[in-house]
């Protein structure tokens, strides 16, 4: 059960850009995961040390085609399962600054570079840390699943028995590592990954949510606190239903992979990413879109053309996105939709020419006006008197085929007043 504490930026966000950024992407590896699962050694997984560089690092740029992009927030990894931090943490030598030719702090220039385009600033960080001395010290009780019991990275490993003591001194150190990125950052939200090793009892998520909030007065906390977090975070698999909350975020790639990886071609079509994204407001969550930089801090070609054509579509259609609410329910409209805030404005997302223009079922309120997003003119509709009963009639809306936005469309209705629905069953006429 989440502890809500939500922001109303965030749920007027709508659109966030997930940057994980670390050593794997000299390889082009998946973060973290090849020397847990015994693809390759520790030793070389953090070989890649030696090639992360950040030499063509550009905050600034980044800042800027994120926003024009749409984003209103990003989030990036400041430190992954891995343990490598991407600042000079005064609790461990494992960071770019000590460790790497990057040899600096990239987390503050981030900060720095978003807020200076009035975005807020999202802190990625694994709670969990398979490189740490003093991490693999404790069981979970119960046992996760069986091939789990043999990590040596998670658990420690016959003849040894547990160590509370030394669990301990790693609780020292993972709020103390929050404590660096709260004060010395101040970041609007906090996404943490991680917790599945250790129980709610062993990470002591409560204690740790308030210490957080004396750290860094506001922040809100993503679902990953053993329910003691803000919102729901669905990753990959998109949701049918909006998980319970004010708002929640669908995390996905822009590709398969979270960081670079150059042989993942797999790229979303713009037609597709449009309609990930849609759908997602639709239900009144925001998406956070991952993408991985390289090595030397550049994202690719491919990667920034998709964001600059989902940028291009959100100038265009932005109002029907950002700072709307969840539209119709199932039935009302055959598509997506979403609400103004003062619930007065009605936008439907066309993602096919209508054969036969379009639908809207059960609506009481008045319509005033309807348009398309981004065009000139208005368009033909009709709304009959209430059938029997009282039951609304359906408004018919005359949508031209042709010249229609090539990746969705949007028709705007502007109503009387505020958005009135009918959802029941009908009615039997005993007179006529």
């Amino acid at each position: 059960m989440l502890v809500a504490m939500m922001q109303p930026w965030f749920i007027g966000a709508k659109l966030g850009i997930f940057i994980h950024w670390g050593i794997y992407s000299v390889k082009g590896v998946v973060e973290s995961w090849p020397f847990f699962n015994d693809e390759m050694t520790w030793d070389a997984y953090m070989a890649q040390l030696g090639g992360f560089t950040a030499k063509r690092y550009d905050p600034g740029a980044w800042a800027k085609l994120f926003q024009d992009c749409g984003a209103r927030y990003a989030v990036l990894t400041t430190k992954h399962h891995d343990g490598v931090a991407l600042w000079d943490t005064e609790l461990s030598d494992l960071n770019v600054v000590e460790r790497t030719p990057a040899g600096r702090d990239l987390v503050g220039p981030f900060c720095a570079a978003l807020r200076k385009r009035g975005m807020k600033v999202g802190l990625y960080f694994s709670h969990l840390d398979w490189s740490h001395p003093d991490y693999a010290t404790i069981f979970n009780e119960p046992f996760p699943e069986e091939p789990w019991r043999s990590k040596k990275w998670a658990y420690p490993q016959p003849p040894k028995g547990a160590e509370p003591e030394r669990w301990e001194a790693f609780l020292r150190f993972h709020r103390g590592q929050l404590k660096e990125l709260c004060t010395r950052y101040h970041p609007d939200l906090l996404w943490f990954d991680g917790d599945w090793d250790r129980t709610d009892a062993a990470w002591r998520m409560a204690e740790l949510r308030e210490q957080l909030h004396r750290w860094a007065p506001g922040v809100i906390l993503n679902s990953r606190m053993k329910g003691h977090g803000d919102y729901e975070t669905p990753e990959q698999g998109q949701p049918m239903t909006a998980p319970a909350g004010a708002t929640f975020e669908y995390c996905v790639t822009l590709n398969d992979s979270w960081g670079w990886r150059p042989s993942d071609t797999n790229y979303k079509p713009i037609d597709r990413l449009i309609r990930l994204f849609v759908e997602t407001v639709s239900m009144g969550g925001n998406l956070l879109l991952g993408i991985g930089p390289k090595p030397d801090g550049t994202f690719s070609a491919q990667q920034t053309r998709y964001l600059k054509a989902l940028g291009a579509w959100n100038r265009r259609h932005g109002e029907a996105v950002f700072g709307t609410v969840a539209g119709l329910p199932h039935g009302h409209h055959y598509g997506p939709s979403t609400l103004s805030a003062d619930r007065k404005t009605l936008y439907l997302f066309l993602f096919d020419p209508p054969r036969h223009g379009v639908v809207l079922k059960g609506l009481r309120t008045k319509v005033r006006r309807a348009s398309l997003v981004g065009a000139r003119g208005k368009l033909r509709f009709t709304q009959g008197k209430p059938a029997v009963h009282g039951v609304p009639s359906p408004v018919w809306i005359g949508v031209p085929t042709r010249g229609l936005d090539k990746h969705c469309a949007v028709v705007k209705l502007e109503l009387d007043g505020p958005l009135v629905l009918y959802s029941g069953e009908g009615s039997i006429i005993t007179s006529n």
